[in-house]
């Protein structure tokens, strides 16, 4: 029919403005996080896209379930708005058919939020864990950026690289202060490489540059040039954390029977059925009531997604703590948005008022 032509039509680029725009907010979000990160000397400059790219595979399921809601939620919003619904209504075709078309938009892309959910988020959260171990375990050295002085993780030492060749290998510009015997040593260079030999030890190899040392307060000192001068670079000794349960298989988590594993696997679970859910919700929220606003419905909206969401979080809470049974899980919670979801499409069908009546203007 033309109408389910021009919703379907509707939905899909109303669902990619959105999922862009939400994918554009994570991504500024976390890059801005992880460049914090990368100034204070945590996270080396270098892992910024891998953890990103990770950080995007872990939260797709939460931006397809946003971008379903707020698409469908829009959509249909602007055909009230703008009267398009009214011509339809008198056409012949109540609330209820609008429930096909939506869900056949809809149903695909939770099918691939189920699979993301419970299969590649936990990948990628389990990648996210690995990398990072990774990036603790590397050398103080892999983490300066140029042109920043960088202390070292056991605080004996400030290195200060004005810049790096493309490779990484070559330095130029070295500045490092090191406290060795309780003499305060300081040692300038104008260029340096970084070795490894055989049995996996780090040096930044110095070359044609000075080493001061003395004791602070006192007027002895040394100065010595040097040719060539090797430092070398302790590893950071990092133990791997263990995984958890937001990190292991789903299939684990199904043949575990305590409460970390059991709450886990409920809220994997939950993510495709609350997405099937404000997808319904989203049909009757959508009605615009001119008297009481055209925004008044996203308020609502927007306050039920987080009720819902926090809802979802507490159970969880409560089912690893053992306040109630793992056969419960976060049942309750979609139980009561599908009451919800009842109520909204019966008062809505027999056109009965959605708003309390200080909503409405005067």
């Amino acid at each position: 029919m033309i109408f389910k032509r021009s919703l379907t039509h509707e939905l899909y680029a109303t669902a990619l403005a959105t999922f862009l725009t939400l994918m554009g907010i994570m991504l500024a979000q976390r890059t801005a996080y992880y460049l914090g990160l990368a100034a204070r000397g945590n996270v080396a400059s270098d892992a910024i896209v891998t953890l990103l790219g990770f950080t995007l595979l872990k939260l797709l399921p939460l931006l397809l379930t946003l971008t379903l809601f707020l698409s469908v939620l829009l959509t249909l919003t602007r055909w009230h708005r703008d009267s398009e619904m009214v011509v339809w209504f008198t056409s012949g075709l109540g609330l209820a058919a609008w429930v096909r078309p939506v869900m056949g938009f809809a149903l695909p892309v939770i099918v691939i939020i189920a699979g993301l959910s419970l299969i590649v988020s936990p990948l990628a959260t389990d990648q996210i864990a690995r990398y990072s171990d990774q990036l603790k375990a590397r050398d103080e050295l892999s983490t300066i950026t140029p042109g920043v002085f960088e202390e070292s993780g056991n605080a004996d030492r400030v290195y200060f690289i004005e810049s790096f060749d493309k490779f990484g290998t070559a330095v130029k510009n070295i500045f490092v202060q090191s406290v060795q015997h309780q003499k305060l040593g300081v040692i300038l260079a104008r260029s340096g490489t970084r070795e490894t030999h055989a049995n996996g030890d780090n040096f930044i190899v110095l070359q044609n540059g000075r080493r001061y040392q003395g004791t602070p307060g006192t007027r002895e000192y040394t100065v010595t040039e040097f040719e060539r001068y090797a430092i070398r670079i302790e590893p950071n000794a990092v133990q791997e954390t263990p995984p958890d349960a937001k990190r292991r298989p789903s299939g684990e988590l199904l043949l575990e029977k305590n409460r970390e594993s059991s709450a886990e696997l409920h809220w994997r679970l939950s993510t495709p059925i609350s997405a099937f859910l404000l997808v319904l919700l989203a049909i009757p929220l959508s009605f615009v009531d001119p008297r009481a606003g055209r925004s008044i419905n996203m308020v609502l909206a927007v306050l039920g997604y987080w009720i819902y969401n926090n809802l979802m979080s507490i159970n969880q809470a409560w089912l690893q703590q053992g306040k109630i049974q793992t056969m419960v899980g976060l049942w309750p919670v979609h139980a009561l948005v599908l009451a919800l979801v009842v109520y909204l499409f019966y008062r809505r069908l027999f056109l009965l008022p959605l708003f309390p009546t200080f909503f409405r203007k005067k």
